[in-house]
């Protein structure tokens, strides 16, 4: 925690494969990487999925 209390955190966007996805939630989840959502990009036909992790700053 910050000195004034609140948690200060920082972000990572990954692109996810669709036929590999448990694995790279896993591996970012062990580099502790908390997944908060997962989108598409792209046009239609085309669309790539993006994971928006966050974890906690150390120090």
């Amino acid at each position: 925690m910050s000195a004034s209390g609140s948690t200060r955190w920082e972000y990572l966007t990954a692109p996810l494969l669709i036929h590999n996805t448990k694995a790279i939630l896993d591996n970012f989840g062990r580099d502790g990487w908390e997944l908060v959502t997962v989108t598409t990009t792209g046009q239609p036909g085309s669309e790539q999925l993006v994971a928006y992790f966050k974890r906690p700053v150390e120090g």
